[in-house]
Formats: structure tokens, C-alpha cells, sequence
């Protein structure tokens, strides 16, 4: 049924639960994995503005993180039997959202996995739901892990 999945990675312990749901799914299906994740700059931008050093700080331990996440996925990966066909990018300089649905897009993905934080009332509301705004933009199915 499902031939691309697209998974949304953060490295989060939401994440990595969303990661063994769409390896094990992929690997049921037949199907190819492509592991995104999404360095966001705006969260930092406003901080920036006083020191352009602390944004390319920012970046480079998001890459990090990025590195440590993707790792994490590939191992998982890897380890399944058979092994579960992967790719792997790093998305920046645009919004978690825009990002991972515009990488569905661009990798012919059939269904996008993300995991969620859980997050509720004021915290979501300040922090805003990733999971919330992938099921209004995403042109494919969504399957949120919790």
C-alpha cells in the first residue's frame, strides 16, 4: 500500500517512538523510508539579531543534533530484517511543517509519520503543535505516534 514513508525526526524520545513505528511499517509494506529533519532558524532569529555569531552557533549544533537523530534512525533501520531501505535529509531555513510536507512532496512520499510531544493548552499554545499543522498541510495521509 505504502511504497515512500517519510518520517519526522527531532532525535526526541516522541520521535524515536514515531521512527520504530515507521521502520516497522516500511518494512511490512516493502516500502522505502526517507528520515527528515528540519532545523528551524526563527525560534533563534529575534535572540540573533544582537550577536550573528549565536545563529551559526545555533545552526551548528542544530546540524549536530540532526546528525545524532538521523543516526539513530539509520541503526534502527539497519538492524531490521531485512533491512529497511533509507534516506536521509536535513531540511533548513523554513518551518518544521513547510519543511517536512515540501520534502513529502519532493520525495513522492505517500505518508508522512511524526511523533507527538503530547503537549496541551498553554504549552501548545505558545509552543504550537508540528503534528497539528502537518495534518492541515499535508496533501498525503498523516499518522501521528504517541
Amino acid at each position: 500500500m505504502f511504497k515512500n514513508i517519510l518520517l519526522a525526526t527531532d532525535g526526541s524520545s516522541a520521535s524515536e517512538h514515531a521512527a520504530k513505528l515507521a521502520a516497522g511499517l516500511a518494512r511490512s509494506q516493502g516500502a522505502h523510508l526517507t528520515a527528515v529533519y528540519v532545523v528551524d532558524p526563527y525560534p533563534y532569529l529575534g535572540l540573533a539579531d544582537t550577536n550573528p555569531m549565536g545563529l551559526y552557533a545555533y545552526l551548528s549544533a542544530a546540524r549536530d543534533h540532526a546528525a545524532g537523530a538521523h543516526a539513530k534512525v539509520m541503526a534502527l533501520c539497519a538492524e531490521s530484517r531485512p533491512p529497511v531501505p533509507l534516506e536521509l535529509r536535513l531540511v533548513e531555513n523554513t518551518t518544521a511543517a513547510k519543511g517536512i510536507v515540501q520534502t513529502a512532496k519532493d520525495e513522492a512520499c505517500d505518508l508522512i509519520v511524526a511523533g507527538s510531544h503530547g503537549r496541551s493548552g498553554f504549552d501548545n499554545m505558545v509552543l504550537g503543535s508540528v503534528a497539528a499543522k502537518l495534518l492541515q498541510l499535508s496533501p498525503v495521509p498523516v499518522l501521528v505516534a504517541r
